[in-house]
C-alpha cells in the first residue's frame, strides 16, 4: 500500500509543475485501511543462486546478565534415628603358624659374666701312682744335746772294755778373756782358683692371646704369647718343646675356661701322659693340671685339644690367662 501511496503522491507533483515552479511535499495524510492482499508473487526459488555474501564483522560482546533472584530457603529435614549400639563380636580362632623365618646373623660375644659360686667339693680321686724316688737329701745338722738323765745306783765293777770312739764334741764354753795380741804373721802363698760348677737349666713359660684363643683340635697347641724362653728350648712355631738336656722335668699348666667345653691333653712323643676335662656352665671357669716326666735328648712334650671343637674352650684376653710351663729339675747323670 506504502508503494501506490508514493505512485500518487509523485503523480500529483508532476501535474502541478506547470502551474508553480515546484512541488512543495505538505504534511502527511492519514494512512488510509491497508488494502487487500496482493496475488502473490513468483516463487523466488526458480532464480540462480546469488554468491556467498562476505562474512560480517562480528558484533561487539554483550554485557554480563544481572544475577538471578536468589530461591528460598528450603525446609529443615527430619532429624535421624540413632540407632542402638551393636554387640561386640567374640574373637576370632587362631590363625596357623607363619613359616620358619630364615636364620638370623650370629650376634657379638656378649659382655663377660659374673663369676659363679663356687661348685661343690667334687669327688675324691683314684691314688696315683708312686712317683720316682727323689734325690738323696744333704745330711742334716746334728740335733740338740739332750737334758741329762737321773744317775742310777751303782753297778758292779765290770771287766775293762774296749777302747770306745771319740765322743761328740761338747759344749762350747764360755769365752776365756782375752790374751795379749800376737806378733803379725808371714803372708802365705795365693791359692789357685777353683773352677766354677756350671749348672744345665732349660725352663719356659708361654700363653695363648686373643688371636690365638680356642685353638684347632688334635694339633699341637701354638702358645704365641711369650713370657719365658730364654734357651728358646719351646718353639713357637710347632708348639714343642724339645729336650736338650737329659732329665727329669716338670710340666704344668693353666686354663681359663669360656664360652665351650675344655679337653686336653698332655703329648710326650705321640702318647698322651695326661688329660684335664672342665665342663662350661655360664661363667667363666680354670682348670689346671701337671706332672713329672723323665726326658731324654730330643724327647717332645706338647699340649692338645682332644675331641673336637666342640672341647676347644680355651679363653685368653687382657684379664684372663691360659698358660704353659715346663723347667728341669735335675739332670739324669
Amino acid at each position: 500500500m506504502r508503494f501506490w501511496w508514493l505512485l500518487l503522491a509523485v503523480g500529483a507533483c508532476t501535474g502541478n509543475i506547470n502551474s508553480q515552479d515546484m512541488c512543495r511535499q505538505g504534511h502527511s495524510g492519514i494512512p488510509g485501511n491497508p488494502g487487500h492482499n496482493g496475488l502473490p508473487g513468483r516463487d523466488g526459488r526458480d532464480g540462480a543462486k546469488g554468491d556467498k555474501g562476505d562474512a560480517g564483522e562480528p558484533g561487539l560482546p554483550g554485557g554480563p546478565g544481572k544475577d538471578g533472584i536468589n530461591g528460598e530457603k528450603g525446609e529443615r529435614g527430619a532429624d535421624g534415628k540413632v540407632e542402638a549400639k551393636g554387640i561386640k563380636g567374640e574373637p576370632g580362632s587362631r590363625g596357623s603358624p607363619g613359616k620358619h623365618g630364615p636364620k638370623g646373623f650370629v650376634g657379638p660375644m656378649g659382655e663377660k659374666g659374673l663369676k659363679g659360686e663356687t661348685g661343690p667339693q667334687g669327688q675324691k680321686g683314684s691314688k696315683g701312682e708312686v712317683g720316682p724316688i727323689g734325690p738323696e737329701g744333704l745330711q742334716g745338722n746334728p740335733g740338740p744335746l739332750g737334758t741329762t738323765g737321773l744317775r742310777g745306783p751303782v753297778g758292779p765293777i765290770g771287766k775293762p772294755g774296749p777302747k770306745g770312739d771319740a765322743g761328740p764334741i761338747g759344749p762350747q764354753g764360755e769365752p776365756g778373756d782375752r790374751g795379749m795380741r800376737g806378733w803379725k804373721g808371714d803372708r802365705g802363698e795365693k791359692g789357685k782358683i777353683g773352677e766354677t760348677p756350671v749348672l744345665p737349666k732349660s725352663a719356659f713359660t708361654v700363653g695363648l692371646t686373643v688371636l690365638s684363643k680356642f685353638p684347632s683340635s688334635d694339633l699341637p697347641i701354638k702358645f704365641d704369647r711369650i713370657l719365658y724362653n730364654e734357651f728358646h728350648h719351646y718353639n713357637v712355631a710347632t708348639g714343642k718343646f724339645t729336650c736338650h738336656i737329659a732329665g727329669v722335668y716338670y710340666f704344668t699348666y693353666h686354663i681359663t675356661v669360656f664360652s665351650r667345653n675344655v679337653q686336653v691333653s698332655l703329648v710326650k712323643n705321640g702318647v698322651k701322659v695326661l688329660h684335664t676335662k672342665d665342663g662350661y656352665l655360664s661363667s667363666e671357669d680354670q682348670a689346671s693340671g701337671g706332672t713329672v716326666l723323665e726326658l731324654k735328648l730330643g724327647d717332645e712334650v706338647w699340649m692338645q685339644v682332644t675331641g673336637g671343637e666342640r672341647f676347644n674352650g680355651l679363653f685368653a684376653d687382657e684379664d684372663d690367662d691360659t698358660t704353659f710351663t715346663g723347667f728341669l729339675l735335675f739332670t739324669s747323670s
